[in-house]
């Protein structure tokens, strides 16, 4: 089986559809595909149609795990924690994505304003275009940067010199306490796994002394294999995982064109996977409709 754990589509900040993106994933030979837009859950219901649409047409069809990647932060460092198979309609975890997500507009706003007072000419009107349906967030500003030509990456943008965390238009957004959100995707149902936990390429890093914390406060997991992980991190965090009673995840962090990275190019072993699945209360996973 070939499991890709970690994916994002206009929903969010990636570039492909979530019908799209269900339609990659079936043409690169993917048995499960999870989608786990940043704090939404506003590409499900495309994504379950455009399954639906292969299996009707007798073509391969990839099991669907719902999802999402939370954006929290602790003592200052930025986190993300992986969601799987919660009840999306579970109240009050609800209620805090709903918070996140409103604060991405006024956050992109005010990014765009401090680009401005540098001179820079990028305009809101652009990012709104570049983001559309999609939650906001700092790759369409970044790509709005590169259609400027002022950069040549989304990398580049996010540096201290443009958008990267503590730069000259860098805003800080909502976020959750990681505690926190561990104990409201648990009680949604939920499966939490930590994202990338040693990706230092995007800045600073929580200590593991964190991860032994979230360990004890209920994560399930750690993703290991990850594009941002080279090998000896990934065997550290393999040992780490062992020595915590953590799942080892892997996945692309697939965002469509916005990254390198081809669907599938990390995946998860299927016993891992199979673990989530039985822990998971709030929902299953989609495989007919």
């Amino acid at each position: 089986m070939r499991i890709d754990l970690h994916t994002h589509s206009t929903a969010s900040d990636g570039t492909d559809t979530p019908a799209e993106l269900v339609r990659a994933a079936a043409a690169a030979g993917l048995d499960v595909l999870a989608l786990t837009d940043h704090d939404t859950v506003g590409g499900y219901a495309e994504a379950e149609k455009a399954l639906a649409e292969l299996h009707a047409s007798g073509a391969a069809a990839p099991v669907l795990v719902t999802g999402a990647e939370l954006s929290c932060r602790i003592e200052g460092v930025g986190l993300h924690l992986l969601a799987y198979l919660f009840d999306p309609q579970e109240p009050e975890l609800y209620r805090e994505r709903e918070l996140v997500r409103d604060d991405r507009v006024p956050r992109a706003q005010a990014m765009v304003a401090r680009l401005r007072e540098h001179d820079v000419p990028v305009t809101w009107e652009r990012v709104a275009a570049i983001a559309g349906d999609g939650a906001v967030g700092r790759p369409h500003i970044a790509q709005a940067l590169i259609e400027a030509g002022l950069v040549d990456s989304i990398a580049e943008a996010f540096t201290p010199e443009w958008i990267g965390p503590g730069g000259r238009a860098y805003v800080e957004k909502h976020e959750l306490d990681p505690f926190e959100a561990i104990r409201l995707v648990k009680n949604a149902g939920g499966v939490t796994v930590f994202a990338h936990p040693a990706a230092v390429k995007r800045g600073t890093c929580v200590s593991e002394s964190v991860i032994h914390d979230l360990a004890a406060a209920g994560l399930d997991g750690i993703e290991v294999d990850h594009m941002d992980h080279d090998e000896p991190t990934r065997a550290r965090l393999r040992v780490l995982a062992a020595e915590l009673g953590l799942l080892a995840t892997g996945s692309s962090d697939y965002h469509g064109t916005r990254k390198t990275v081809r669907l599938g190019e990390y995946t998860t072993d299927p016993e891992v996977y199979r673990e989530i699945v039985r822990r998971a209360t709030g929902a299953a996973p989609v495989t007919t409709l």
